[in-house]
């Protein structure tokens, strides 16, 4: 039988990491609080454990937790998401806890949990190939898209993304075609959602109305629109 790690994770609340994991669809399969604590879940055959941290040691505000291989990504989203919403009356996307949002395509989320514990859920087959720095089979203002999309939808780092888009568009807008521009424009807007900053989102979708476009480009461009529109829709829905 081959080996089997089981990540252990630190909690300063037994009662809050216990509530937090069994409204996600966890079951607790151990409980302990004397002479230590420890706890002991599991959810689709995946154990997750928890302990005090050392006496004395100031947790940071978020904490490297452990991967979660998973065969469908999107229906663990979907999973989660609704037993949050149902939980805090709408979408914990800020603080702690927190869930990452989840876009057509992505193969990854971050759950983060009260105590700042990280879970990165990953699609097992994602792709091995990933090009940080954008596609070398791109150039130029398409290459800044590719890299922004890997940072945004696999190191769910909006503002490393949105900075590489907003550089690109200062070097290459001049000389790209409006529909890239366009493009560029409608992912800073739905970055500008998650990171809720409505005034700039509006901006980013001003710009691209202006833009000269075919109206095939516009439908290519309408797509990364309707996700910023998505957005707004799942973090402000209530239950």
């Amino acid at each position: 039988m081959d080996d089997s790690p089981v990540p252990m994770l630190w909690t300063t609340s037994p009662a809050t990491t216990l509530d937090f994991y069994q409204t996600i669809g966890y079951t607790v399969t151990h409980e302990q609080t004397r002479p230590y604590v420890y706890l002991a879940l599991e959810f689709h055959g995946c154990p997750v454990h928890f302990s005090s941290p050392p006496k004395g040691f100031e947790l940071p505000p978020e904490l490297v937790g452990c991967l979660v291989m998973v065969d469908d990504v999107a229906a663990r989203h979907r999973e989660f998401t609704a037993a949050l919403r149902a939980a805090y009356g709408k979408v914990p996307a800020k603080g702690r806890p927190r869930i990452t949002r989840f876009r057509p395509g992505q193969s990854r989320f971050t759950l983060v949990d009260p105590d700042g514990n990280t879970l990165l859920f990953i699609q097992r087959d994602e792709p091995e190939d990933v090009e940080y720095g954008g596609s070398r089979d791109m150039e130029d203002l398409a290459k800044v898209i590719d890299n922004a999309r890997i940072l945004r939808d696999f190191k769910t780092d909006d503002k490393a993304a949105a900075r590489v888009l907003e550089v690109g568009l200062g070097r290459f807008a001049a000389t790209a075609a409006p529909v890239e521009r366009a493009r560029a424009l409608a992912m800073l807007a739905e970055i500008a959602v998650a990171m809720e900053d409505p005034e700039r989102a509006a901006r980013y979708r001003d710009e691209v109305r202006a833009l000269p476009l075919s109206a095939e480009d516009r439908e290519t461009v309408s797509a990364e629109l309707g996700a910023g529109a998505e957005l707004e829709r799942w973090l402000t829905e209530t239950r």
